[in-house]
């Protein structure tokens, strides 16, 4: 039986779904039997990788940033800033395996898994339609409004509340794989998932509150700073529901392993003119999407990482009023 190791982008909707798609797609048109092992990666300032943990038969790599480590055998992004290096992009240019795949234009990393499963491979993507249409939605903000985002109603809402939220280890280790055995509003009646989605509902509600009398809205940026609060797995669309004229956000928050800078573009409120997110946030060492990106710290950089966002809500603000943007 071989023995599969997965690498997905950690307390991410996005991030476990492609690894359940990959397991879905590797059990029907690889090996029916392979074992799955799961590990959530997370953008640090540094090590994203720890080469001793490629130790499966198969070592995959989906919604993450590329490895140029011979161990990886399996390789799905779509994030414009895939390549920590010039040098890893040319690797990945260069690799004639038929196994590792980009594409920055997919809405969803599960979606281009689904889709490459189907055209290279034969998979039958049906069972996991659910999962991926949803990936998409979520991973590309296609929500009817800011009110819809933060209102949490459909199961695949709360499901990503719970994983952006959850600090235990295991949640994700059951939760991928019970993603190919029930449907969302099955898996969220799961005791486990109650478990963990109850507290953070609440705490949902509360930050709502909190984040009203933080915001700093105006010039079309909203700025916050949540460094004091633990709230690392706040939702991103509050600032756009109670700032709906605001084009971009920007924040900084803090867990035990990163101080992070928060780039968004509101996608109710877009403007002629919108600055490449991604591209930004390369500038200080991070990445992300053209409309949201994001730039991780070490935990005690806290000074650089407020300066940083600074900097960043400032240039933004600058630029849309030499574009004529609408202010708060």
């Amino acid at each position: 039986m071989r023995r599969v190791r997965v690498f997905f982008h950690d307390k991410c909707f996005d991030g476990s779904v492609s690894a359940a798609v990959f397991s879905a797609l590797y059990r029907a048109r690889i090996q029916a039997e392979a074992e799955f092992e799961y590990r959530g990666l997370a953008h640090k300032a540094n090590d994203l990788f720890n080469p001793a943990e490629f130790t499966g038969d198969e070592n995959a790599i989906v919604d993450f940033k590329y490895s140029p480590d011979p161990r990886i055998t399996w390789w799905f992004d779509h994030h414009q800033s895939a390549f920590l290096s010039a040098a890893d992009a040319e690797h990945f240019r260069q690799d004639a395996g038929g196994r590792k795949f980009y594409d920055p234009e997919s809405p969803s990393c599960a979606s281009f898994i689904a889709h490459i499963g189907r055209e290279r491979f034969g998979f039958d993507s049906a069972p996991v339609a659910e999962l991926t249409r949803w990936s998409d939605i979520i991973d590309s903000a296609s929500f009817a409004s800011a009110e819809a985002a933060v209102a949490l109603a459909e199961p695949a809402l709360k499901l990503t509340l719970a994983i952006e939220g959850s600090r235990r280890p295991d949640f994700l280790q059951r939760l991928i794989p019970d993603y190919l055995r029930h449907s969302l509003e099955q898996l969220l009646r799961l005791d486990y998932v109650q478990q963990e989605l109850q507290p953070l509902l609440e705490r949902h509600r509360e930050t709502q509150k909190l984040m009203r009398g933080l915001l700093d809205c105006h010039g079309g940026v909203a700025y916050f700073d949540l460094t004091e609060y633990d709230l690392e797995g706040y939702n991103k669309f509050i600032p756009y529901a109670l700032c709906p004229r605001t084009v971009y956000s920007v924040g900084v928050s803090r867990s035990s392993f990163r101080t992070k800078v928060s780039v968004g573009s509101n996608p109710w409120h877009a403007v002629p003119g919108m600055i490449n997110l991604a591209s930004l946030c390369e500038q200080y060492g991070g990445g992300g999407h053209p409309r949201v990106g994001a730039i991780s710290f070490e935990p005690g950089a806290l000074q650089a990482a407020r300066q940083a966002a600074q900097d960043i809500a400032g240039l933004l603000r600058r630029q849309l009023q030499n574009g004529g943007a609408a202010e708060n």
